[in-house]
């Protein structure tokens, strides 16, 4: 149990003013409605009191009741019950088993002398189902046995409603609407006088102590049950809310939202409806009264008056934050709902959750402080605050006030604890991340993302790069003075170019580069900056800092021209002569460019080709002086040499000849004279100056690419001509033109190599060749058969069609009119369409096609 101050027990109504040094007199029940205070006697007395109610300067309230009269009701017998009903100005007075219905004012009973006889006790109807509003519905426990009775009770009379027997004896009870809530002998019941239906609730023994029946809300009432429970039943005969456990010797009850209060011999108990639990115990003997007026707790003993106040529940709410007692402050501020306005709750409710955050913020339990954060809408600048130095410079944030915590910064919150700071920076970050893209950011995205840089910064995080390269609001001032004091630079740069500043960015990264600052977030940066410039719009930007890309290294240098967006190039982009002519002073970085242009782009521009064929052969022959010639196996750069002067046509083949010539360049020499058309002598020098068999054959399959097969067969000829024409003595030649034709069969003519061919040669030694020959010629027969039977198959059908379209006869007279023109036939020439329509013969010739109806169809 844990205690909190909800109410403090003031006196309304001495001893000394109500029963003087007269010891006998004891108060038996009492009444307040409005300012109004009745007190009824057990000497048949009612005193009626105005209370008015002070503040004192210590803030706490007190009463002062002024007597206004007191009367006799003429009894012998104590007044057992008070109840007003203010609508009929009418006092409800219980004694001797009578109701009797006086003045308010002047306590006079009612003239014609209206009164309820034979009641023990009686209940007033708060949710009365009789719709005159100047009437009250009264139920009362009958002398009679198991008897209740319904009476309307007007201003001058009284009338019976309706008379209910119950299976016992009932003790007490409580009204809502057609429903009542019985205390029986031995069981509480809830009973519906209209149908007479009951519902059995719970067995209690009246015998062992008296019960309590009290409606406190609509359709719900609350009883005394068995082992000090005070249970809650609805009119369904269900319970909606757990018991709250309260003294074995409970004498009365009353409610106050949230709270229930339970009185016994000694002590008044307070408990939470919202959690059950016994929130404070005031000291209170001889107490025998407890009930609640509109909201007001008067207890009394038999001498005097005292009145429960509540403190206010923000009052409440404030100390249980003040206490740490997070929990238990919540569930009151959530269920303080219904005893505040709709518009000032949310703003007390939110702020409650918002100083809940913070007190579980400094007990380091943090995803409590981020959902109460969260579902309070806080904003989250307050939270900024404490870290010294993360909000911006220029942010015009002032916090909350009153303050929702007490802490000056972090460092008072963790009295100085690195581990906690820590802590404390992570939470930080984690939250600034998932809020800074939803609704709780709007309005200062600045100071959420710069404080979030200068978190990850501090930290060197992870996340301070991915941050920097998405949309962010971060401020280049603060930022970049705080990137710079944690040595940030290449974020800095990033920063920078956020903000469209890529000339200071790429010069913060040539620095690191160079190593005049030091910052190793990037082993690649080099890298990092060609490819950044590739894609730089800024031509003036690229140009400042080509040469030095280029120095630092020409093959990944060139990759800022290299690389470059296609359509960038198109569009506003570099042009090709301008960059070779900066690419002069750099070689590598000039032939990868020139590759680029033409291998890459395929631009079929003459200088760019020649250009880098020369390039290809003056690499060519230094590497030939430095090897001395003895390297046989063409390099790299001979064989990029050798491939372009084959695929290419855009060269100066002459002016590449005369470079070549008297070089040693054989296989180049071959290519160009193939590029001029002199196959022969191309030929010739790769098989007779090369020796090469192999090249000479791949040389007639590339020296036909894209030509016709006459092409290509009349430089295998050529070949095989100059295999043959060496002499019976060159064996070598002998072989080479044997496996010619056994390897590319389909490339000969048979009839003229048979002619060629020495008539010293077997048939086994061509027999591939001769295999591959008849091969071909019986597929050419067959498919030429094939093809001559399916033009014979077509032919026929078309001759059909004639015979058929010939078969039926044509009538022509001077009335036949011309389908097209409409006009009468002149003379016996005509054209006949498939469906029978006839047209002048001018008619088709200037028409393709013929009127929509009837539709000739296709001409024959």
């Amino acid at each position: 149990m844990m205690n909190i101050k909800a109410f403090t027990l003031v006196s309304a109504v001495e001893r000394e003013l109500l029963t003087g040094d007269r010891e006998h007199i004891s108060i038996e029940c009492v009444e307040c409605c409005g300012r109004n205070l009745y007190v009824g006697t057990n000497d048949c007395f009612i005193y009626h009191f105005l209370l008015e109610e002070k503040t004192l300067p210590t803030g706490t309230a007190s009463f002062i009741a002024t007597k206004q009269l007191h009367r006799h009701l003429g009894f012998k017998k104590p007044v057992n019950e008070l109840c007003a009903a203010s609508a009929l100005n009418r006092l409800l007075v219980l004694c001797d088993n009578s109701i009797t219905l006086v003045n308010m004012l002047n306590l006079e009973p009612v003239p014609s002398g209206a009164r309820i006889k034979g009641a023990t006790t009686f209940a007033v109807n708060e949710n009365p189902v009789n719709g005159d509003p100047f009437c009250v519905e009264v139920c009362i426990i009958s002398v009679k046995r198991r008897t209740v009775q319904m009476f309307l009770v007007y201003e001058d009379r009284v009338q019976i409603v309706k008379e209910v027997s119950t299976p016992e004896q009932p003790l007490a009870v409580a009204v809502d609407g057609y429903f009542l809530c019985l205390a029986l002998t031995t069981q509480y019941i809830i009973l519906n006088y209209s149908t007479g239906l009951s519902q059995d609730l719970f067995p209690y023994c009246s015998e062992e102590k008296p019960p309590i029946v009290k409606r406190i809300g609509r359709q719900e009432f609350l009883l005394a049950g068995p082992g000090g429970l005070g249970m809650f039943a609805t009119v369904a005969g269900i319970s909606q809310r757990a018991p709250v456990h309260w003294s074995e010797n409970v004498i009365g009850a009353a409610v106050c939202f949230p709270y229930v209060i339970a009185l016994d011999d000694e002590f008044i108990t307070v408990h939470s409806m919202l959690d059950q639990q016994q929130k404070q115990t005031l000291p209170f003997k001889e107490g025998h009264i407890l009930q609640d007026f509109e909201g007001r707790v008067i207890v009394a003993t038999s001498k005097g008056v005292y009145i429960l106040v509540p403190l206010p529940l923000e009052k409440q709410i404030q100390d249980l934050l003040a206490s740490r007692r997070v929990e238990e402050a919540l569930v009151l501020a959530k269920g303080a709902r219904r005893n505040i306005p709709k518009d000032k709750f949310q703003v007390m409710y939110r702020r409650v959750l918002q100083q809940a955050g913070f007190i579980q913020f400094a007990q380091l339990q943090f995803l409590e402080a981020k959902e109460l954060f969260r579902s309070s809408q806080l904003d989250v600048r307050e939270l900024i605050s404490l870290y010294p130095f993360l909000l911006p410079t220029s942010s015009s944030f002032t916090r909350s006030h009153p303050p929702l915590h007490e802490y000056a910064d972090l460092n008072q919150l963790t009295q100085g604890d690195q581990e906690k700071m820590a802590k404390c920076k992570r939470f930080l970050m984690s939250y600034l991340n998932e809020v800074r893209s939803t609704e709780v950011a709007n309005g200062y995205k600045e100071d959420i993302d710069t404080a979030l840089l200068k978190l990850y910064a501090e930290a060197d995080h992870d996340s301070l790069l991915d941050l920097l390269v998405t949309e962010n609001f971060c401020l280049l001032t603060d930022s970049a003075a705080w990137l710079e004091k944690h040595k940030k630079y290449f974020a800095l740069g990033l920063l920078y170019h956020y903000n469209k500043q890529d000339a200071s960015a790429v010069q913060l990264w040539v620095k690191i580069v160079n190593g005049d600052i030091q910052d190793s977030t990037r082993s690649d940066l080099y890298e990092y900056i060609v490819d950044f410039l590739t894609y730089c719009l800024d031509q003036e930007l690229v140009w400042t800092h080509a040469d030095w890309l280029l120095q630092k290294s020409e093959e990944i240098g060139v990759q800022v021209f290299t690389k470059r967006p296609l359509d960038e190039k198109q569009q506003t982009g570099f042009n090709p002569d301008d960059i070779i002519s900066c690419l002069k002073k750099y070689p590598k970085a000039l032939v990868k460019y020139l590759e680029h242009l033409v291998i890459d782009r395929r631009l079929q521009k003459e200088e760019y080709h020649t250009h880098l064929a020369i390039l290809y052969l003056e690499e060519v022959l230094r590497q030939r002086v430095a090897t001395g010639g003895k390297d046989e196996d063409a390099t790299e750069a001979q064989t990029k040499l050798r491939r372009l002067l084959q695929k290419s046509d855009s060269y100066r083949v002459h002016l590449l000849k005369e470079k070549i010539q008297g070089a040693g360049l054989p296989m180049e020499s071959a290519i160009l004279h193939g590029k001029l058309g002199e196959h022969e002598k191309a030929l010739h020098i790769l098989v007779h100056e090369m020796g090469d068999f192999s090249a000479a054959e791949d040389y007639c399959l590339w020296g036909s690419e894209g030509q016709d097969a006459a092409c290509r067969q009349h430089l295998f000829h050529t070949l095989l001509a100059m295999y043959l024409h060496a002499g019976p003595s060159a064996h070598a030649l002998t072989v080479a033109a044997v496996d010619l034709l056994n390897h590319h069969a389909r490339e000969f003519d048979a009839t003229q190599v048979l002619q060629l061919l020495p008539d010293t040669w077997s048939v086994q030694l061509l027999c591939p060749f001769l295999t591959g020959a008849m091969r071909d010629s019986i597929h050419a027969r067959r498919t030429t058969q094939v093809a001559l039977g399916l033009a014979r198959s077509e032919n026929l059908i078309y001759m059909y069609d004639k015979v058929k379209l010939k078969g039926s006869a044509v009538w022509l007279s001077d009335k036949k009119l011309c389908e097209l023109c409409q006009n009468p036939f002149g003379e016996p020439v005509f054209v006949r369409y498939p469906n029978g329509g006839l047209v002048h013969t001018h008619c088709a010739a200037s028409r393709h096609t013929t009127p929509s109806s009837p539709s000739p169809g296709t001409r024959t």
